[in-house]
């Protein structure tokens, strides 16, 4: 089994890398297998399911389809020529994709939202249509997009077998589980990073990977940034405030005065989550770390280690980053990254392993040390629901990854005070993970129809 760092975290835009960025990919695969068919087009047609249409709105779905059909893509949006390319859409009732002619797509009566039962496939479906001239439809195809920005098609999700999912084999350290992990490390005398590091190296050159790595961390550093810099209110209607600025300046304020209570160091790294969080509510650009709504938790436990922590140096993060990915790759791999599929705890929990994991490793752990964390991480987010209030990525979202943060320090912390050894593997917590997740009510799975969503006035 392999999958990427580059898979595990992708640059793309807020608000959900399954409801916003996956549709998206979807589209502009759409949009490839009409350019390859013999077919001659006049319009297209979408339609939204399962989760993908009770929270769609709050998502912003809708806007992530139509400007996938019109050839945007989530790497490379640029929000000024979106907007643009958005009215032209809703003005002229069509799209005009690079590589196509001009396609019949009116916003208003083409994408359709489906509150029945969702594809039987995953939670997140969407059906994608082309037409001919008659309006018949002569090409379709069905798309899941199964968290972290990853799409399948029906057939390739029937093939692989639901949540078993890597990428290309014949890499020299082919881990599957946790426990193979420790195996192949203490064989080779490797750390994670290291075995992670070489597998990548088979896809692509030292520099590129570095390179790209330094990219990702790049992206992630802006977005904190911007976050801390960044007031108002965020869109879709609940007025929620952005706390971030405010946090910020009074942390900076109270340095140095000796009256600040050492647990104050939670704040910081609260703060740097709900930066990334607080970005992605509003459309920004994030890095899936393994997903959008989790997006800030991995970020926010690098920076406290860079700020806060004596010996921290960024020519390391490269190998948290490895470590992070390896340990997220386990559990896609195993269960789940998708807050539709296994609710919350397949969000921030496993960001919060993958964070805790990435920690110990930098902190001089061992890979038995390394695994714990992400053990002690994932196992106290097991049960945690997904229920966004108005289907936002905003409450209890952004507040969930600051506190995703500390247990992923506090996780680290505790692991390296110990020798490895533990009752409760990594692989028995994904296990039990992935069987809450099947287990949940659907309600409490990104649908928006059951807990803090219900509960809360959504206006």
């Amino acid at each position: 089994m392999f999958l990427s760092v580059f898979d595990m975290f992708k640059v793309g835009i807020g608000p959900s890398s399954s409801h916003t960025m996956g549709p998206m990919v979807a589209a502009g695969r759409f949009l490839q297998m009409l350019r390859d068919s013999p077919f001659q087009f006049h319009g297209l047609r979408a339609s939204l399911h399962g989760s993908l249409a009770f929270t769609g709105v709050g998502h912003a779905t809708d806007r992530a389809t139509i400007l996938g059909l019109a050839g945007f893509a989530p790497a490379t949006y640029d929000a000024v020529k979106a907007d643009a390319a958005l009215a032209a859409i809703r003005a002229e009732k069509m799209v005009t994709p690079p590589g196509l002619p001009p396609l019949a797509f009116d916003p208003a009566t083409d994408l359709a939202f489906d509150y029945g039962p969702a594809l039987p496939g995953h939670a997140n479906g969407m059906i994608l249509s082309a037409t001919d001239a008659q309006g018949d439809v002569i090409l379709q195809e069905t798309f899941y997009s199964i968290g972290g920005g990853f799409v399948l098609t029906a057939a390739e999700q029937a093939a692989a077998g639901g949540a078993k999912t890597g990428g290309p084999a014949g890499v020299p350290y082919p881990f599957e589980t946790a426990e193979e992990m420790l195996r192949m490390a203490a064989a080779s005398g490797l750390t994670i990073a290291q075995m992670k590091r070489q597998n990548e190296l088979k896809f692509r050159s030292a520099a590129e990977l570095d390179a790209g790595i330094a990219r990702i961390w790049q992206v992630m550093n802006a977005c904190i940034q911007r976050g801390l810099e960044t007031g108002g209110i965020l869109p879709g209607g609940l007025k929620v405030r952005r706390r971030a600025p405010g946090i910020h300046a009074a942390l900076l304020a109270e340095r140095g005065l000796n009256l600040t209570p050492p647990h104050t160091i939670n704040d910081w790294m609260s703060v740097y989550a709900m930066a990334v969080n607080e970005e992605n509510a509003a459309g920004g650009q994030v890095v899936t770390a393994p997903t959008n709504g989790a997006a800030g938790v991995v970020p926010a436990v690098i920076r406290y280690w860079l700020d806060h922590v004596p010996g921290a140096t960024a020519g390391r993060v490269g190998e948290f980053l490895l470590t992070a990915a390896a340990v997220g790759g386990l559990v896609k791999h195993n269960a789940s990254i998708s807050g539709a599929e296994c609710g919350c705890q397949a969000e921030v929990g496993s960001a919060s392993a993958m964070a805790a994991a990435g920690l110990a490793a930098v902190l001089g752990g061992t890979p038995e040390q390394v695994e714990n964390a992400a053990e002690i991480a994932l196992e106290h987010h097991l049960g945690m629901t997904c229920d966004p209030v108005k289907g936002l990525v905003q409450v209890p979202c952004i507040e969930r990854n600051g506190l995703g943060a500390i247990k992923a320090v506090s996780a680290a912390s505790l692991a390296l005070r110990g020798d490895g050894i533990h009752l409760v593997s990594l692989d028995a917590c994904i296990e039990t993970m992935r069987q809450t997740g099947h287990d949940m009510h659907e309600k409490y799975k990104e649908t928006s129809l059951g807990g803090l969503a219900v509960n809360v006035p959504n206006c």
